[in-house]
């Protein structure tokens, strides 16, 4: 994905439910990715989470499903300028992971890592409570590989590149410490509404 200061998109227009800058991109959803769309099956895909928990654990594409399921509606956010309203999407909320490997007191950021190895950080307080969810649906349907599938993480509060796709993993810290973006010049966390798009934003 490549983003400069200066794009702006499409002319805002005006709609209380946009944040600043953004455009509503209707049925549109662009395919923006870092990286080549990797092949990846559900038999090959698996998610982590270690780093400081009590008990480190692998899921498979079958023990992850047999989580509860989750599901997400309202809105997303990218960076680039385009919003969408009123996607779905489905799968099992991350809290439901978290509490199989139990965070331990000290964690306070997470990195999110891709299995084609992309990278993101957020803070663990932005991926508990309901905020975010490991997603292999959309729409009802599974998720497309050029959006992440067959899983990725959703984290829609903040800018869509904090939801990585082709999720493979969690670590969580006692720091923060940025990650693919993070280190080009984008924000640490990136909150949309407060138009955290670049580092000093």
């Amino acid at each position: 994905m490549n983003v400069t200061r200066g794009f702006t998109g499409r002319p805002r227009v005006d709609n209380p439910g946009l944040p600043p800058g953004q455009y509503d991109a209707g049925d549109d959803w662009p395919v923006l990715s870092a990286e080549v769309t990797p092949d990846l099956g559900a038999a090959d895909w698996t998610f982590r989470i270690d780093g400081l928990v009590q008990a480190p654990r692998t899921w498979d594409w079958a023990q992850a499903h047999a989580l509860p399921a989750s599901a997400y509606e309202g809105d997303i956010h990218c960076v680039t300028s385009w919003s969408k309203f009123g996607v779905r999407f489905g799968g099992v909320s991350l809290d439901a992971f978290l509490e199989q490997v139990r965070p331990l007191p000290t964690a306070t950021h997470a990195v999110a890592y891709a299995h084609t190895g992309y990278t993101t950080n957020l803070p663990l307080a932005d991926l508990t409570g309901g905020r975010a969810w490991i997603a292999w649906e959309y729409d009802g349907r599974p998720l497309p590989p050029e959006h992440g599938g067959p899983a990725r993480l959703l984290v829609p509060h903040l800018y869509f590149w904090k939801s990585a796709k082709w999720i493979a993993g969690i670590s969580l810290l006692d720091h923060d410490e940025p990650g693919f973006w993070e280190q080009n010049g984008y924000h640490a966390r990136g909150n949309p509404w407060e138009e955290q798009r670049y580092s000093g934003d």
